[in-house]
């Protein structure tokens, strides 16, 4: 491997870059990282700046200037702030990437790709291939919200409605089956045998799954839970293949943003690991930088890792080959996009309709199991 520079090896110690505790969105809320407090830059607010200032300076507008029309059109003051922030450390001599950095709100992934832009020229495309991130980020997002919104609103209406059956509408038929007296039916005796002991243990239950979450969210960024919930993920019949599509589509995408820019490989693997947070992706890339170092082939390394697939990884094989792998990597962040999208189109189509059936099947069996001693009343008095 030539022009590897061993300075390319080392990650940067600072710490501007890493994520504040911040409270997000709706959308937001989905993300790996969740969090409380109102953070000033979401993931839409970077598209829009990005979008924005890569539009003014390729107008021919100065750099201070795009960043007083971006401050001014602010209608948060802390995002106000961060912009003339950024413009206050331009004029006082540093470089955009420095001033971004100071910021804190940006991450090492993005302020070096705007650096290497600075230093070659390419500022404009840099700026325009990060909005491009960020929009496909963005619509992977809604497409995966879209797609499970409705289905979830029917899993909590599912819930609710069986709650309230099992702790007001049971109990009231098991007083008068008492009355009756006689032997219930199997199904009548499961359902007011569960009754009781959803009523008498609601708390209790309650304070399970509360605690159960609280500690699963606690150890969220452990090694262990990280990989456990990876593994969970990927059995989850087309959620979990959704979830990996959107992963390395975004991984792609960054290796060709950083690839295209003329990083060196090695810088580009180093850079992406402070950037991306799946765990499956994420321990894949120092031992892929090391391999590359040692004189092993960026697709050979790859395929030592069941994450990414042959198909992929011959490509790839490809790229190198040609010297082309900037490309490449595109096309798979493409094809990634794509499979997303499909995915999405089958669970928005299949999801509604199964979730829909299960609570006809769930209400349905509560009420046939509550009316079954009745018609058996009935029949008993008409013989």
């Amino acid at each position: 491997m030539s022009g590897i520079n061993i300075n390319d090896l080392r990650r940067p110690q600072t710490t501007a870059g890493t994520p504040k505790p911040g409270g997000k969105s709706l959308r937001d809320l989905l993300e790996t990282d969740i969090s409380i407090f109102p953070v000033k830059f979401t993931d839409k607010t970077k598209e829009e700046f990005y979008l924005e200032l890569s539009t003014l300076l390729t107008s021919g507008l100065d750099m201070k200037s795009a960043l007083e029309l971006l401050e001014a059109e602010q209608d948060k003051p802390q995002r106000a702030a961060i912009m003339r922030n950024i413009k206050d450390n331009l004029v006082n001599g540093d470089m955009l990437w420095e001033a971004m950095q100071r910021t804190g709100e940006f991450t090492p992934y993005e302020y070096f790709s705007i650096q290497i832009g600075e230093e070659t020229g390419r500022i404009g495309e840099v700026l325009n291939q990060l909005y491009q991130f960020y929009h496909s980020k963005l619509k992977q997002r809604r497409q995966f919200i879209g797609a499970l919104s409705y289905p979830v609103i029917i899993l909590l209406t599912s819930i609710g409605a069986v709650a309230f059956m099992l702790l007001f509408i049971v109990p009231m038929f098991n007083d008068i089956f008492k009355r009756f007296g006689g032997e219930l039916p199997y199904m009548t005796r499961i359902i007011i045998n569960f009754s009781g002991f959803i009523k008498s243990y609601i708390l209790l239950v309650v304070a399970l799954f509360g605690g159960t979450g609280y500690i699963l969210y606690r150890n969220r960024e452990k090694p262990g839970m990280r990989k456990f919930s990876s593994q969970v993920i990927r059995r989850i019949p087309v959620i979990g293949r959704i979830i990996y599509a959107v992963q390395l589509a975004r991984f792609c995408s960054s290796m060709a943003l950083l690839l295209g820019s003329k990083v060196p490989i090695i810088r580009s693997i180093n850079l992406i690991s402070q950037m991306i947070t799946f765990y499956p992706i994420q321990i894949t890339l120092e031992s892929m930088a090391a391999d590359i170092l040692n004189g092993v082939s960026l697709h050979e390394s790859m395929s030592h890792f069941p994450v990414y697939s042959r198909k992929m990884v011959s490509l790839l094989k490809v790229g190198e080959e040609v010297n082309k792998l900037d490309v490449f990597f595109e096309k798979l962040s493409q094809q990634f996009s794509a499979d997303v999208e499909h995915q999405t189109g089958l669970l928005n189509t299949f999801l509604e309709p199964v979730m829909i059936i299960f609570l006809g099947l769930v209400v349905g069996f509560i009420l046939l199991a509550m009316y079954l001693p009745m018609f058996q009343v009935s029949t008993s008095i008409g013989g």
